[in-house]
């Protein structure tokens, strides 16, 4: 069966790649706007983005320690920790050379960690229609093979009911020829006739 092929819209395969330099691009704007109002130089509010950045850092090590750790919650509590930590550094700073320059390097490392997902996310697609092609002609192959056989199949039967169809015309046509004798026939062991057409006949 033909599916029917369906083109993404440019826009919906830009997105997942512009994502992290979005991300990273909101939080630096969010940090100079803070700036702005009053977190230049404050330490109490670097005190509090310290404390969140290292509160999300223990607890994605808390989520990657051990057989039941969930990589993805690890990973998020990491990026939030990273995230907070980007801000407060942007948010105290009195310049824009120093977070520009974090924001450089945590867009660099968010394409670096989004690439690896991106490189399995692949793998596993390629590999998933890998797996429903082979399936797909598999299914395919045995359909064929079905259709030969049923094919054969009632031409055989039909080849079987021509020949028995041609068989008793024979047959009759030959009992109808002047000089036939069918005990001749029975004499000779082949099977009876019906006397009824030929006495007809004669």
């Amino acid at each position: 069966m033909n599916e029917p092929i369906v083109a993404r819209h440019w826009l919906a395969i830009a997105t997942p790649k512009a994502a992290p330099a979005l991300a990273t691009t909101t939080v630096l704007a969010l940090a100079r706007i803070w700036n702005a109002n009053g977190a230049e130089h404050s330490v109490g509010n670097a005190v509090l983005m310290t404390a969140l950045s290292l509160a999300a850092a223990a607890a994605g090590a808390c989520a990657s320690v051990g057989r039941s750790g969930d990589g993805t919650v690890a990973g998020t509590a990491f990026a939030a920790s990273g995230a907070l930590a980007f801000a407060g550094v942007a948010g105290y700073a009195d310049g824009l050379p120093l977070p520009l320059l974090l924001w450089s390097v945590a867009t660099a490392g968010a394409y670096g960690l989004a690439a690896r997902y991106w490189r399995r996310d692949r793998r596993d697609t390629v590999a998933y229609e890998r797996h429903v092609n082979d399936r797909r002609e598999e299914r395919a192959h045995i359909e064929r093979v079905e259709t030969i056989r049923g094919t054969t199949q009632i031409e055989v039967a039909r080849t079987g009911a021509a020949y028995a169809e041609q068989l008793a015309q024979a047959l009759v046509t030959r009992a109808t020829l002047p000089g036939f004798d069918p005990r001749a026939l029975e004499v000779a062991g082949l099977p009876e006739l019906p006397a009824v057409d030929t006495a007809q006949e004669r």
